[in-house]
């Protein structure tokens, strides 16, 4: 078959064909008395295999390498074939990831499209100003544009100032940044977690508060007790037991009292609390540190549910307890 037909046949232009015949990929097996080149069956053969194996991204000389290597083996070509085409779709990804970023940003001409492009690079930058600097700039309608960009730097930033100004850009992009932040509480490691329910906490919106909810159980108790004291102080009843976990461990305790006070006085949950602090105390002899705590903690509450826990516990056999409760119940009754 001479090498119009081949040509025709094949989709490959005859100029391609003369080059693969010059650097010897294929090389066709004879010539005619006129000295026009002549393919074999053999040579057609391996022009499929060329065009096959350039197909998958390999180059002529990894090509030719391929075929006629003895040594090499195909499922090398395979497995590099696959790291070849991992990175290139990594990439692709991240050019995708920026344009929708870019997007987002409601950009209305090219000016706005590089200041976007700018403060990215910026808020990615290896230098520290450089990135407390775009973080202060990307306000308003561009932090929604940028929330991925900024809840990813937020959650690898060590920088406490630059730190400080990814918050602070990223609180403006409200809702946008809770996809990134909440993969984030997938992490195995706890301070990537503790990160994210920092940064949702900040937020402040009910679909944020609902996140924090479902960290109530999270295994790290930093990531725990920082969720219950923000949501208990939003009026959610859900962190009650974790906070009384808290004044229990003596973990935060003062805070965790006040969060449960606070959250009986204004939201009507108070009889509930003191329950849940009686039982407690009732559960923890041999734990003198722990109910003293309990105690403590019962000064927070109105007197109406606090008072008569507190009359039964002036005549507990601790006497630390019994000294603490009859001064709380004391201030009730000044107070009164």
């Amino acid at each position: 078959m001479l090498i119009g037909e081949v040509a025709r046949q094949s989709g490959i232009s005859a100029r391609m064909l003369r080059h693969y015949d010059s650097i010897g990929l294929v090389v066709p097996s004879a010539r005619t008395a006129s000295g026009y080149r002549e393919y074999a069956e053999v040579d057609l053969q391996r022009l499929f295999h060329v065009e096959t194996l350039r197909s998958f991204g390999l180059s002529l000389p990894e090509v030719g390498q391929a075929l006629d290597d003895p040594d090499f083996a195909p499922a090398r070509l395979v497995d590099e074939l696959m790291a070849k085409t991992r990175q290139r779709i990594t990439r692709e990804r991240e050019l995708l990831h920026r344009l929708e970023q870019v997007h987002a940003s409601g950009p209305g001409g090219w000016d706005d499209i590089l200041r976007i492009m700018s403060l990215m690079h910026g808020i990615q930058s290896s230098d520290p100003s450089r990135r407390q600097t775009s973080a202060l700039s990307a306000g308003g309608d561009e932090a929604a544009g940028l929330a991925d960009t900024l809840a990813a730097a937020v959650l690898a930033e060590d920088d406490l100032n630059v730190a400080g100004a990814l918050r602070w850009a990223l609180k403006q992009s409200g809702n946008e940044s809770l996809p990134v932040l909440t993969a984030a509480l997938e992490s195995p490691d706890a301070e990537p977690r503790l990160r994210a329910v920092t940064m949702i906490a900040e937020l402040g919106t009910d679909e944020a508060n609902a996140v924090l909810a479902g960290t109530l159980e999270d295994a790290d108790d930093a990531v725990r007790h920082k969720a219950a004291v923000v949501i208990g102080a939003r009026g959610d009843r859900r962190a009650i037991p974790v906070l009384t976990a808290m004044v229990v461990d003596g973990d935060n305790d003062v805070e965790a009292a006040e969060t449960l006070g606070s959250l009986a006085g204004r939201h009507g949950v108070g009889e509930s609390i003191a329950g849940t602090i009686a039982g407690e105390i009732d559960n923890r002899h041999g734990e003198p540190g722990a109910r003293l705590r309990l105690t403590g903690a019962l000064a927070e509450l109105s007197g109406t549910f606090a008072q008569p826990i507190l009359e039964a516990l002036t005549n507990d056999s601790d006497e630390d307890v019994a000294r603490t409760a009859a001064y709380v119940l004391g201030r009730f009754r000044v107070g009164t």
